[in-house]
């Protein structure tokens, strides 16, 4: 079984996810070949809280081009995870 720090990225922050948070919603960019049971158990590891429900969404890397020289961007895999009703909130940031 690979790391769970190898598995688990980054967090994403937007607007939009800070507004999940409210909801126990918690997003992070995921390597792209973890399934929705090895982020799962990554992120109870990390944190130390219970998952209730993984969602991923895969990105297409992105053309670009720079003088005569053309190429694609990284792909990249995005996890939304929910937590369970009765465990603690992750905290992203120091206070």
């Amino acid at each position: 079984m690979k790391d769970p720090r190898d598995i688990i990225k980054r967090p994403v922050i937007t607007e939009r996810s800070s507004d999940l948070m409210a909801e126990k919603k918690y997003t992070f960019e995921v390597d792209v070949k973890a399934n929705k049971t090895e982020v799962k158990d990554a992120i109870e590891s990390i944190f130390g809280v219970k998952v209730e429900k993984v969602n991923i969404m895969n990105y297409k890397g992105k053309f670009k081009r720079v003088g005569r020289y053309s190429g694609l961007t990284n792909r990249r895999r995005k996890a939304i995870i929910k937590l369970a009703a009765d465990s603690n909130e992750i905290e992203l940031f120091e206070v």
